[in-house]
């Protein structure tokens, strides 16, 4: 990756590399278009040392999120990318290792996808909790339910009660999974959120 960090250095842009993708990030102002005509350039050289090594930019799958206070949003919301014949428009949501972000950075639907996969499986190790001893419950429960709400949780500092709430809601359904207690019992608390 380093002549393709070469490049996107050349063009003053921020970059992370993964497996097999590439997140470039800029920080224009609401009136520097000139940022975003070099985020452009950048792409459209990456394109060009991709195809000169025998390696293909997917151009479909080229997302573009902008992350601005809603005023600022406006000024540049109908900036489009122009990647070989396909156009890449500003999309709602990305996913950012297993992370999903907005463009208001509120976290709704990261949330909302977490707290439906943990009922997902919540429902699946209910269903099964009857053969299964108290440690081999708990297991299950840290695997596909805890583990994945602790997972970057102190992303989520600073975000709505209301937002939290919904996480916490899975967190009582797990104690009462594990401990096998009724909704109208009281119950206790798993695990915490980290807030820093």
């Amino acid at each position: 990756m380093l002549p393709l960090g070469n490049i996107i250095r050349k063009h003053g842009i921020s970059f992370h590399c993964y497996e097999d993708d590439t997140q470039l990030y800029i920080s224009p102002r609401p009136d520097d278009s000139f940022k975003l005509s070099k985020l452009a350039e950048c792409i459209e050289d990456i394109k060009h040392w991709m195809t000169s090594n025998f390696l293909l930019l997917n151009s479909s799958k080229t997302e573009i999120l902008l992350i601005a206070p809603k005023t600022r949003k406006q000024n540049i919301s109908n900036y489009n990318l122009q990647i070989e014949s396909c156009t890449v428009t500003p999309t709602n949501t990305v996913k950012d290792l297993g992370v999903i972000l907005d463009g208001n950075l509120s976290f709704k639907n990261h949330i909302s996808n977490i707290s439906k996969t943990a009922f997902f499986h919540l429902r699946n190790v209910a269903k099964l909790r009857n053969i299964l001893c108290v440690a081999e419950a708990e297991k299950l429960i840290h695997a596909f339910v805890t583990s994945p709400l602790d997972y970057c949780n102190a992303l989520l500092s600073g975000c709505p009660v209301s937002s939290i709430n919904k996480l916490q809601l899975v967190q009582n359904a797990a104690a009462r999974v594990l401990t096998r207690s009724r909704s109208h019992n009281p119950c206790f608390i798993i695990a915490s959120l980290a807030t820093h």
